[in-house]
């Protein structure tokens, strides 16, 4: 439904901004003129996409909100594109799109966004209720389930239910009926998720095939968490973990195509980041005061360590800035949310992501890819790799500038964070591919143009 939602934004962009150019050129203009032979035909395209770019950035229409937040939301989206494209005509000194377009679309596509909107609620609340879960497993498992599906912020399914395998199996002399049969009926379930013991269990097992006649799905643990949580659950891990090809080892073409793909983007990153360096030198040096730069140890792909690079955003300490002549200077803490060592200017490239911009360099080199694990520090490292089962599976293809853990959960302040993002990233391993790839690449400038900075 969120992919038909923005096809029905951009058309409808499209709709609104050349209708009211083909009034302007035939009812309006004097004298009148050919739209589609014009130069302005071309800043019309160029205007519906800003408009698209703009909406898309600030989650219209697709992330569902109140009719007062869309219609906020919209006219803020809809300003900037106006403003843009204006400021635009004026450095070029001349009228390539007449302002009856510019400011008659700005007012018609407001309240279309809105209208997109409230279709794109409706159809997430259809979709919650049309998959209700009800769990058979172990209580740990149920409840780790029932909290991820609540948390999820695109709320792809509701948990209605649980019962462990002992208690779905007994049977009901009063009612002729198992209690899972009248918990599915009770509950209204459309999915029935078992875990490992459920899966185990003949008895539970047994009545499974009675409940695809009645259109129940069922689905096992790792099949929901993939499904609708875009990770593998915590237990699977260690059972899951060798069980599957990886793209960048197995793919017969992936890894060169995969690199192409890196040094392509590295290019033209480069190109920002030389334009962006004397402007990231000023604001250094008004507001944080020292070495534009910082370097890290990294542990990267094959458990290599490499040196990161990135403009430098908290304070000149030295248990976090890393000078050139000690690099292997380990952090010793995590970093917080609303970390009291970050300056003003540091968060500002940190919501907009530019102070990762110098790792252009690292993907040049090949120490890093785009897409992939995020690398963190040595001594880090080794903690989580005697902690978390598997962790070191993450180093099996080269770290990423962007990934899916970053996208789905972003910022890691703890071992618990850095557990829940294992579960991303080994779903990311499974599933690695240029398709996804470039999903993460798209929801990653999405949130640097909305402005989703992150503490880390």
């Amino acid at each position: 439904m969120r992919r038909i939602a923005r096809l029905l934004s951009y058309g409808g962009s499209v709709a609104i901004v050349f209708a009211l150019s083909v009034y302007h050129a035939r009812y309006i203009s004097v004298p009148v003129y050919d739209f589609t032979n014009s130069t302005r035909f071309s800043w019309a395209i160029a205007y519906t996409v800003l408009l698209e770019i703009t909406a898309y950035a600030f989650g219209m229409p697709d992330q569902p909100r109140s009719t007062r937040q869309a219609a906020w939301l919209a006219s803020l989206a809809v300003g900037i594109s106006v403003v843009a494209i204006s400021m635009a005509q004026l450095v070029l000194g001349d009228i390539f799109l007449p302002r009856f377009v510019i400011f008659g679309s700005a007012v018609l596509i407001v309240p279309w966004q809105v209208l997109l909107n409230a279709f794109s609620r409706s159809t997430t609340t259809r979709h919650q209720n049309r998959d209700r879960i009800l769990f058979v497993g172990k209580e740990s498992e149920e409840a780790r389930l029932a909290h991820d599906l609540t948390q999820s912020p695109e709320k792809a399914a509701t948990f209605v239910g649980g019962l462990t395998p002992d208690a779905a199996a007994e049977g009901d002399p009063h009612a002729g009926r198992s209690p899972l049969a009248m918990a599915l009926e009770r509950t209204q379930a459309t999915v029935l998720v078992l875990d490992r013991s459920a899966q185990d269990d003949e008895r539970v097992v047994g009545q499974v095939a009675e409940l695809h006649e009645l259109g129940i799905r069922i689905r096992t643990l790792q099949g929901a968490y993939e499904e609708w949580l875009g990770k593998l659950p915590l237990s699977e891990l260690e059972r899951a973990s060798l069980l599957f090809d990886i793209g960048e080892i197995h793919g017969i073409h992936y890894g060169q195509l995969k690199r192409m793909m890196d040094l392509t983007l590295g290019m033209l990153g480069a190109v920002v980041l030389v334009l962006i360096t004397p402007f990231v030198l000023i604001g250094n040096l008004l507001a944080n005061r020292g070495p534009i730069t910082y370097r890290q140890p990294r542990v990267g792909k094959g458990g290599e360590t490499f040196t990161i690079l990135k403009f430098r955003t908290m304070t000149n300490s030295p248990k976090r800035d890393v000078a050139p002549e000690d690099p292997d200077a380990p952090t010793t803490t995590w970093t917080q949310q609303d970390d009291p060592r970050v300056t003003p200017f540091g968060k500002l490239l940190r919501a907009s992501h530019l102070d990762e911009l110098p790792q252009v360099i690292n993907i040049l080199k090949g120490d890093l890819s785009i897409v992939g694990p995020r690398p963190e520090q040595p001594h880090y490292v080794e903690e989580l790799s005697q902690k978390l089962p598997f962790y070191d599976l993450r180093h099996l293809v080269r770290p990423g500038l962007t990934g899916w853990a970053q996208v789905k959960y972003g910022y890691a302040g703890d071992e618990d964070d850095a557990l829940e993002k294992l579960q991303y990233e080994f779903f990311y391993l499974r599933n690695q591919s240029l398709g996804f790839d470039n999903r993460i690449i798209v929801r990653t400038i999405r949130a640097m143009i909305g402005g989703q900075g992150r503490g880390r």
